[in-house]
């Protein structure tokens, strides 16, 4: 798996984002380019902001026995898997803002290193290593991307 901490891989997974227009076309799933965008930027708001509420004790218990070891290891998604309600994007949203927020992310994340990460406290999962972070993040980006041809 690709390091998401790495400068020169950033730059590639930025380079892959440029590409995207507001007219491309997913090759599966019901987002549009933008809303996809969007849904990428929710793991980041789970980082960078309180924007979405944390799960309650029952929840993240089950989050982390059940959803964790699919998202944190190195095994792709499987074209169209189901999408938690928090990272459902149904609204249209303004490409331009969304593809920005998520250089943005990708950058700042990429300067914080992965020793800012390692065993930081997950949203949803409790602590994670520097390689599950890494694993979370890239793996996503990754998906959708190649989702949206790019």
């Amino acid at each position: 798996m690709k390091n998401i901490f790495d400068k020169k891989v950033v730059d590639e997974v930025v380079g892959r984002i440029n590409k995207l227009t507001p007219k491309s076309a997913g090759l599966w799933g019901k987002m549009n380019v933008a809303q996809m965008m969007a849904h990428c930027n929710v793991s980041y708001e789970m980082v960078y902001t309180d924007k979405h509420p944390k799960p309650n004790g029952a929840m993240k218990l089950m989050l982390k026995l059940f959803v964790k070891q699919p998202v944190v290891n190195e095994k792709p998604y499987k074209k169209n898997s189901r999408t938690a309600p928090a990272f459902l994007i149904v609204d249209e949203r303004d490409f331009e803002k969304e593809k920005q927020r998520l250089i943005d992310y990708l950058i700042k994340t990429q300067e914080l290193g992965e020793d800012h990460f390692h065993n930081k406290e997950s949203h949803s999962f409790g602590p994670l290593t520097k390689t599950e972070w890494n694993n979370l993040s890239y793996k996503h980006l990754n998906h959708h991307l190649e989702q949206f041809g790019v």
